[in-house]
């Protein structure tokens, strides 16, 4: 079946009524059914929960083959626990059929890879996969495709029931000896902990690692002790120092400087740009320089930003302690002055990805979003953005918030490098839509800017403002005149990952890529 932005969907993924992606609004209206915990028990009197081991706790949990573990990412880079965990299960208690479901997968997961190749991990739920792990799974060696879901769609599945985890393990930088913990106060802060929020809720069992234990009550809590099993103290759950990365810096780059400008610009040209608007930036370095020319204007206009949301990084909480945002809503932390800040610094706010995101609930963030700035790995002439997959169709992205905040938002503006080393990012068809062009509306490029001709309204404003323009075709053509025009990419029939749109609805799916044959 070809969905609505003209890909193929293999017929038998349309199982359980799962249909493809057919617009950025057509589940509007429709009802899911809530989901509930499935196993709560009667506890008596205890003074800890604290344990031993690990393996104790995976055994206290009834953990067996065939079980779903979850994890968060807030560590990012610098997780331990996911490896820890995996250990544990499958070297120490011999367990096979695994699922994992976490928020997200980097190069920190590298050695759960091999467990992959070895059969004892056959599925994986992310809304992010990279590094060892995303090159076993593109190359076809795990047993069933990775289903790909965004931030606001992780929830929903979870919610929904169609994600239903048995043991989700939490990494904890404080807990209190009955499981109430946080993000901050230890040796390995990592801020919000907004990921981990649902899986507490709807885990059937939750087991809480740290490596900082604090006195009762730890408060206030983001996962309270009403839903944790077990505590495990353990040496250390993780590296903050790699919670940050290059990307996560604002850019010193000209080119990157001039295009975070003409960002700034078209934001202050749409009749959005008043006081009180509301703002999220992704993480690239142009999209965060772009906060360094939107103060000016906001000056200018003698106008204050209502709030501002997504992953937080050091230039919003700079603009919140110098009182031009007058509330920060945090579901991530980026870098460790976002993470020093929350908690900290007034009207820093922590915040549930179902409540940033879950398009099945009735006031996630994202849907009352004046302006998103964001990056792309590539983007076509249909306005549909890919952040998953790298010009060799390995695995290697994340969709993150980014079709999310691109749905919600009054204003979506990516901005992205014509052309990075020989490739070209403005293209003819993107390797993998993880964004649908109807969600996106303006593209800011270092050799120009487009505007999608869905947005009259847009084009309007820029023109008004005297801001200039040009059909997304011909930056395009632009772009393969500097690099040249690429080779199609050569794929096998079978399918190694599932792309869900947030609705839960099928987008995109990434196949097995042929090897390259020198001849």
């Amino acid at each position: 079946m070809i969905n609505s932005v003209g890909r193929e969907i293999p017929d038998f993924l349309l199982k359980n009524g799962r249909g493809v992606y057919q617009g950025k609004h057509h589940m509007d209206g429709m009802y899911i059914q809530k989901q509930a915990p499935r196993t709560r028990r009667y506890e008596k009197p205890q003074q800890t929960k604290v344990i031993d081991s690990i393996v104790l706790a995976l055994e206290n949990c009834g953990a067996k083959d065939g079980m779903t573990f979850s994890f968060h990412h807030h560590l990012r880079n610098g997780d331990y626990v996911a490896n820890m965990v995996m250990k544990a299960a499958i070297e120490e208690l011999g367990l096979k059929d695994l699922v994992i479901a976490a928020t997200s997968l980097g190069d920190a997961h590298d050695p759960i890879a091999q467990y992959i190749e070895d059969g004892k991990i056959v599925g994986i739920q992310t809304s992010g996969i990279r590094g060892k792990i995303g090159e076993v799974v593109s190359s076809g060696k795990l047993k069933t495709p990775a289903i790909i879901r965004s931030h606001g769609g992780r929830p929903r599945a979870i919610e929904e029931g169609e994600l239903h985890i048995d043991i989700t393990f939490i990494a904890a930088p404080t807990s209190d000896c009955m499981g109430n913990c946080r993000g901050v106060g230890g040796k390995s802060d990592c801020g919000s902990m907004g990921y981990a929020m649902s899986d507490a809720k709807y885990a059937d069992h939750v087991v809480v690692i740290t490596d900082c234990l604090v006195d009762f009550p730890n408060y206030p809590a983001s996962i309270e002790a009403i839903d944790v099993d077990n505590v495990v103290v353990v040496e250390s759950i993780g590296n903050p120092k790699k919670i940050a990365s290059a990307a996560a810096r604002i850019s010193q780059n000209p080119r990157d400087l001039m295009m975070a400008e003409n960002v700034a610009k078209i934001i202050a040209s749409t009749p959005y740009f008043k006081d009180g608007f509301s703002f999220q930036t992704g993480v690239g370095g142009p999209s965060l320089a772009a906060n360094l020319f939107l103060e000016k204007y906001m000056d200018e206009k003698k106008i204050t930003m209502g709030w501002a949301i997504g992953g937080i990084c050091g230039p919003i909480v700079e603009l919140l302690k110098k009182n031009k945002i007058k509330k920060i809503i945090d579901v991530q932390d980026f870098d460790l002055e976002a993470v020093n800040s929350i908690h900290r610094t007034p009207n820093h706010f922590e915040m549930s990805a179902s409540q940033y995101a879950n398009p099945a609930n009735k006031g996630a963030f994202v849907n009352s979003l004046d302006f998103v700035v964001l990056a792309a790995l590539e983007i076509d002439t249909d306005f549909n953005v890919n952040v998953l997959t790298g010009s060799d169709g390995i695995l290697r992205g994340a969709p993150g918030g980014h079709p999310d905040t691109a749905a919600g938002s009054k204003v979506c503006i990516i901005v992205t490098p014509l052309t990075r080393g020989r490739m070209a990012t403005v293209c003819e068809k993107v390797v993998t839509v993880t964004t649908p062009g109807d969600c996106v509306d303006v593209l800011v490029t270092d050799y120009g800017i487009a505007v999608n001709p869905l947005r009259q309204d847009l084009i309007e404003c820029l023109d008004k403002a005297s801001i200039p323009h040009l059909p997304i075709e011909q930056l395009k053509e632009k772009a393969y005149s500097l690099v040249g025009c690429p080779d199609d990419l050569q794929w096998e029939d079978k399918v190694v990952a599932v792309l869900q749109a947030r609705d839960g609805s099928i987008l995109d799916v990434v196949r097995k890529i042929k090897p390259y044959i020198i001849k």
